[in-house]
């Protein structure tokens, strides 16, 4: 992953397309049956040929074909394009998600306003990982290796004692689009410290998933690690003595809720 987040990194690659043959009304109920779409791609093929949107829909009749009503004055992005980018294109032309088209003009993702967002926060980077791995070395003189790996979840032992079951639905959101983020775990003597990721883990193994990409940092030899001492002293052994709350909010979404 980049240093600075690319559409292709958090665009949804499953995308649900129409058909300029299809009528109104069948987007319409299409639409309505879906979740939290407002608007499809229309593609021939793989090439998009235009978007229709719900307000393109409001005021057509029912058996009218897409391809009158849909917009093809199109904006798209590109997988390389920045975030930041793509970000500014949605503010500024006021729609909600960019089809993403490769250098063939074929369809290979969306990108949406929530995509946008979420790019921004709890993003297991490059340099994140980076910093942990200095900070490791400044404390215990140890030299460290960083590599890429699927970790097993039962395998791991966290270092955080609690979850928030609202910060949950978020990354069970990921998961089922294949938008999770890397682990980071630390691979101490052959446990494995879970160091950033307890979210994204516990939504997974709600989800029955067994498995994890993780960046792990491998000390050359086992150090003497503050989160281990936490681990031991909330007794966390593996993810399921992690408690999910559900009695409270997220400290975030409570502060927020204070400030309005």
């Amino acid at each position: 992953m980049s240093g600075k987040p690319t559409v292709g990194e958090y665009m949804t690659r499953d995308v649900e397309t129409v058909s300029p043959d299809e009528t109104v009304g069948e987007v319409a109920r299409r639409m309505a049956e879906s979740d939290g779409h407002n608007g499809f791609p229309v593609t021939q093929g793989r090439t998009v040929e235009g978007f229709v949107s719900a307000a393109d829909l409001l005021l057509a009749a029912d058996e009218a074909p897409v391809f009158t009503v849909m917009s093809d004055d199109l904006i798209v992005a590109h997988p390389k394009m920045k975030v930041t980018d793509a970000a500014r294109v949605i503010l500024r032309s006021g729609i909600q998600r960019l089809p993403v088209v490769d250098d063939a003009d074929n369809l290979v993702g969306i990108i949406s306003n929530t995509d946008v967002v979420r790019s921004q926060i709890e993003r297991a980077t490059p340099s994140k990982v980076g910093k942990l791995m200095r900070t490791l070395e400044q404390i215990h003189g140890v030299a460290l290796t960083e590599e890429r790996r699927e970790v097993e979840l039962t395998a791991l032992t966290p270092t955080q004692a609690r979850v928030y079951a609202d910060e949950l639905e978020g990354r069970q959101y990921e998961l089922e689009r294949g938008l999770a983020e890397p682990l980071v775990v630390i691979d101490n003597g052959g446990t494995l410290h879970l160091a950033d990721g307890h979210h994204r883990v516990m939504a997974a193994h709600e989800a029955g998933i067994d498995e994890m990409d993780a960046y792990v940092i491998v000390p050359d030899h086992p150090v003497d690690l503050g989160m281990a001492k936490t681990a031991e002293k909330e007794g966390l052994d593996d993810i399921t003595d992690i408690e999910i709350v559900d009695y409270a909010r997220h400290p975030l979404v409570e502060t927020t809720k204070r400030l309005q």
